[in-house]
């Protein structure tokens, strides 16, 4: 009796098997040209605008192949997965195409918007289920909904069948590409599970060997860089949630083999340049892209000397941005770039006390965005917390000398993150 093989690798024919699927199903995205990012980086850059597919990300693709590539009679009991937004969309698009239930698990952090898209593109078809702070809570409860119901589990990205599919944004690239009569020197490309990766990072080098393929993490959630450290897949122990589509706690064994075999190079990138990317795309680009999605354009700052005259796929991986978290951004954006800037200070009570503080202490082109103070009975002086947003970043060290001057016990809160979490 002979033995069934088990599938060890994804491979070049498994993208184009989907490829076949998903052409009639999903859009052929478009490799645009972005003037404004090649003349800023002196190197030519497309973007892969996965943003503009019909649930605004790259999920619906491996999404649609997975449950495609199941047995009818199974997926008819119906289908559950876990996700932070994305793949619950691309599979309750799925469901709601094929006309079979699909319970969907997310964790409570999930924005809004991501939660209502999931819903209206499922319709009757899904159940969502907000379970746990973290997709990985999310992931456990989904898993075990399987087992006890007989359902089948769509992995968002440690599967073969869901790499292949987000494998199939290379063929489109290196089609594109040929056409435009271009050579793709780098491909960037935004990590969480590690799903998206693994499928271009296979497809490119059986295609294009000298196009050096770049993993983007951001450096809150790397738990594709932790794996390569210890040589295997490691939950993270503190992990930052901003970056929320690429927020994963442990990365797939699959993926993480996969991207051990192909990729060139991971990168980390801050969640504050994260959000300086997202505004920058918003009013330079007229593109809205979530945090996850900005993550490959975000990197090109880290690969600024290099990427002269080269040319350069940034994959907008995802475009489901919650227009609520605009004022976190912007925050976060200000003070990765040493603008905005927190301290509580002592201040004396009495009279005139901020008029000499704004004279003697700020710059003049510095501007107060946050002041709170409660009078102190009986004492001299009392506790202020203050927020200065700096005209320009060189400004801080003479600020810095001169709150000194003002109030030798000051603190500032960037350097104590509890307290900033606490009064901010």
């Amino acid at each position: 009796m002979q033995s069934s093989k088990v599938k060890t690798q994804l491979t070049q024919q498994d993208i184009l098997a989907a490829y076949k699927v998903l052409q009639p199903i999903v859009r052929h995205t478009p490799l645009q040209y972005n003037a404004y990012l090649s003349q800023k980086y002196h190197c030519q850059v497309y973007l892969k605008r996965e943003d503009l597919q019909t649930v605004r990300s790259f999920k619906i693709r491996g999404a649609y192949y997975a449950i495609s590539q199941t047995p009818s009679a199974i997926r008819q009991r119906g289908v559950v997965c876990a996700s932070a937004g994305n793949h619950a969309q691309g599979v309750a698009w799925t469901s709601a195409k094929l006309h079979i239930p699909a319970t969907i698990f997310m964790p409570t952090t999930t924005p809004k918007q991501k939660i209502d898209q999931v819903q209206f593109f499922g319709g009757a078809q899904v159940t969502i289920k907000l379970t746990g702070d973290t997709f990985d809570e999310a992931n456990s409860a989904a898993q075990e909904f399987c087992a006890t119901n007989q359902q089948t589990f769509i992995a968002p990205f440690d599967n073969f069948n869901t790499m292949a599919g987000q494998g199939t944004i290379a063929v489109e690239i290196f089609a594109d590409a040929l056409e435009k009569q271009l050579s793709v020197d780098y491909l960037l490309a935004a990590v969480g599970g590690g799903g998206l990766l693994s499928g271009l990072s296979t497809y490119t080098k059986a295609v294009s060997p000298s196009t050096r393929v770049v993993g983007v993490e951001p450096s809150g959630a790397a738990s594709m860089a932790k794996a390569f450290a210890v040589g295997h897949p490691e939950p993270l122990s503190i992990m930052d949630k901003f970056v929320d589509g690429a927020a994963v706690r442990t990365v797939g064994e699959l993926t993480y083999r996969t991207c051990q075999t192909y990729v060139d190079r991971l990168v980390q990138v801050h969640e504050g340049q994260v959000s300086t990317t997202l505004l920058e795309l918003y009013s330079k680009v007229a593109l809205v892209a979530e945090p996850a999605g900005a993550l490959s354009v975000a990197a090109l700052e880290n690969y600024r000397d290099e990427l002269q005259g080269k040319t350069v796929v940034c994959v907008i991986s995802g475009g489901n941005n919650d227009i609520n978290r605009m004022q976190e951004i912007e925050e976060r954006s200000l003070q990765h770039r040493g603008l905005q800037q927190y301290f509580v200070v002592n201040f004396p009570q009495r009279a005139g006390a901020l008029r000499e503080f704004v004279n003697r202490v700020l710059n003049p082109d510095d501007d107060i965005t946050k002041f709170e103070y409660t009078k102190k009975v009986n004492s001299g002086s009392g506790p202020v917390l203050i927020g200065v947003l700096l005209g320009q970043a060189t400004n801080l060290k003479g600020l810095l000398q001169r709150i000194y001057e003002f109030d030798p016990n000051y603190i500032d809160l960037h350097e104590n993150q509890t307290l900033y979490r606490l009064l901010v």
